[in-house]
């Protein structure tokens, strides 16, 4: 009971925060403190709502932002699949081989380092200005932090669980999925999560780079509002970037968090 009280009040503290966040924009674009560029820079929020309602119904150029949207989660979708893929079959290597480990953990640390728009005209240079490129880089930010957050959590499993597993006679793929994998869930899940966020972020500042007009995405889309100076549109696409960012959270990765770590007691 009193866990629902606390989520209760949680939430009603997340909603008056949104709220009073709501009543100084709307009050900053009444006070027209910019002058005659106010309307540009701090649109009302009904101008804003009726420029979502645009963005779906409308689009630009005779192409729904919705559109938009399907081509960018479609290319995000398939690059976080082989991104997660790539990082557990290579960490799960590293497992298997410590030479691999040794390899795989400097291939890792230094990768990581490099940012996917720093990639970019490399990358282009290789597959052409096609969707491909922002698959790519897609990859190329889940693949590093995910590795290494898998490679952390596999580290700090307990000994004796490994043990335990070699002493049932468990097979070194059995061990991975039975003892390793369940035991470092609360990194992968971290892991996830950077990977997750990382990944979007490099999706739309690939698109707004070099967006493609036969591959329409959000960060394009952003790009043409801008160049219309249509700014009340551009603040409903920001939007639309943080909702998406909102289901993910709360609709994918908090049950997947409540019924594997925190059920087994791993967290909090």
């Amino acid at each position: 009971m009193n866990k629902r009280r606390e989520e209760f009040s949680d939430l009603i503290v997340k909603i008056v925060f949104v709220a009073v966040v709501l009543l100084i924009w709307e009050s900053v674009a009444r006070a027209n403190l910019f002058g005659s560029r106010s309307r540009l820079i701090f649109p009302t929020i009904g101008e804003i709502g009726r420029a979502f309602v645009t963005n779906l119904t409308i689009g630009y150029a005779g192409s729904s932002f919705l559109i938009y949207i399907a081509n960018s989660l479609k290319l995000l979708i398939i690059g976080l699949l082989i991104g997660v893929v790539l990082a557990f079959v290579f960490s799960g290597l590293s497992m298997v081989s410590r030479y691999f480990y040794s390899i795989y953990n400097l291939v890792v640390s230094v990768f990581d380092l490099l940012p996917g728009v720093a990639l970019l005209p490399v990358v282009i240079i290789i597959f052409g200005v096609t969707p491909g490129v922002i698959v790519f880089l897609v990859v190329h930010a889940v693949i590093w932090p995910m590795s290494r957050s898998v490679l952390d959590g596999f580290m700090a499993v307990p000994r004796i669980y490994v043990e335990a597993g070699l002493n049932m006679g468990l097979s070194r793929g059995r061990l991975l999925f039975g003892v390793y994998i369940p035991a470092a869930m609360s990194y992968i899940l971290s892991g996830l999560k950077v990977g997750w966020a990382r990944a979007w972020r490099g999706l739309l500042s690939a698109e707004m780079i070099f967006g493609l007009a036969n591959s329409l995405g959000i960060g394009l889309y952003i790009n043409q509002m801008r160049t219309n100076l249509k700014n009340a549109e551009m603040y409903a696409t920001l939007i639309v970037i943080v909702l998406i960012g909102v289901v993910v959270q709360y609709g994918i990765f908090a049950p997947i968090e409540k019924c594997t770590v925190k059920k087994w007691g791993m967290s909090k």
